[in-house]
């Protein structure tokens, strides 16, 4: 089951799970539901309510921080990565700061970089809590270790491959996190411990595409063209998967399959982006 659950937000937080729940009747945020019709919350509630407590720690008015934290919340709905945000009190004020640029939350205005009481630090920690220790992790199943490193690749990249193994221990056959594993090892130039993941994934769920296209690119990186294109060709559904089999048959001169290739990328693609 992926998401947090209302004890586990508050105990990351540290508030009670009165507040948490408080911020779901205020609309603030909108959980999902388990099997059993409990909350399930997303990271980027966390980071929201996370947001809440240290404004209200930093003695910004309550009437104040709601407004600004709707407004933040808008904001963030539009945003693939929460990593590069970093969210702060200046005085009376909410501050937001990216990579590029310093704004006001209520106003939008630009505002000056000068050192602020910085409220979120690095969404980071909130997933370390996480991690695999002594006394720690031992609630969490194998999708919940997926999810969280998933969760981690945006904040904690570097993290995120512990997670994604104690995911494997507890269900050797978890096929996504295999996959992801193997994404990591092969974005580190680990080509053979990426394509034996590749490989237990397939074990674990026989047609996994996603498995059998990122195989093709290690024999890709390895120039051995003729091997990678046996395994885009039992990629159909991923839109990658023809354009690289494309660039192969034009390679070879067969244009015709390269064409024909390149008309397939463009009707996915188009269909992904309708």
């Amino acid at each position: 089951m992926s998401g947090y659950s209302t004890k586990e937000v508050a105990e990351l937080i540290g508030i009670n799970t009165d507040q948490v729940r408080h911020y779901v009747r205020r609309n603030l945020i909108q959980p999902g539901r388990g099997e059993h019709d409990e909350f399930r919350f997303s990271f980027q509630d966390v980071v929201l309510l996370r947001t809440a407590k240290g404004l209200l720690d930093a003695k910004v008015s309550t009437r104040k921080a709601y407004r600004a934290l709707v407004k933040l919340k808008e904001e963030m709905s539009q945003r693939e990565s929460l990593s590069s945000v970093r969210i702060y009190a200046n005085g009376p004020n909410v501050v937001v700061r990216d990579e590029q640029h310093v704004w006001e939350v209520e106003t939008g205005q630009a505002a000056l970089d000068f050192a602020f009481q910085e409220i979120a630090d690095n969404v980071a920690d909130l997933s370390e809590q996480h991690l695999p220790g002594p006394a720690r992790g031992s609630e969490l199943n194998s999708d919940e270790w997926y999810n969280l490193g998933l969760d981690l690749e945006d904040v904690e990249p570097d993290n995120a491959p512990n997670a994604y193994k104690e995911a494997i221990r507890i269900d050797p056959k978890n096929a996504d996190a295999h996959v992801n594993l193997g994404r990591l090892y092969q974005l580190n130039g680990n080509l053979k411990h990426a394509k034996r993941h590749y490989e237990l994934a397939l074990t674990a769920r026989p047609g996994h595409e996603l498995a059998y296209y990122n195989l093709g690119t290690v024999f890709d990186e390895l120039d051995e063209i003729e091997k990678a294109s046996d395994y885009y060709e039992k990629a159909p559904a991923i839109p990658d998967a023809h354009y690289n089999l494309a660039r192969i048959y034009e390679l070879n001169g067969d244009e015709l399959s390269a064409l024909r290739h390149m008309r397939q990328y463009r009707e996915l693609t188009d269909d992904h982006d309708g």
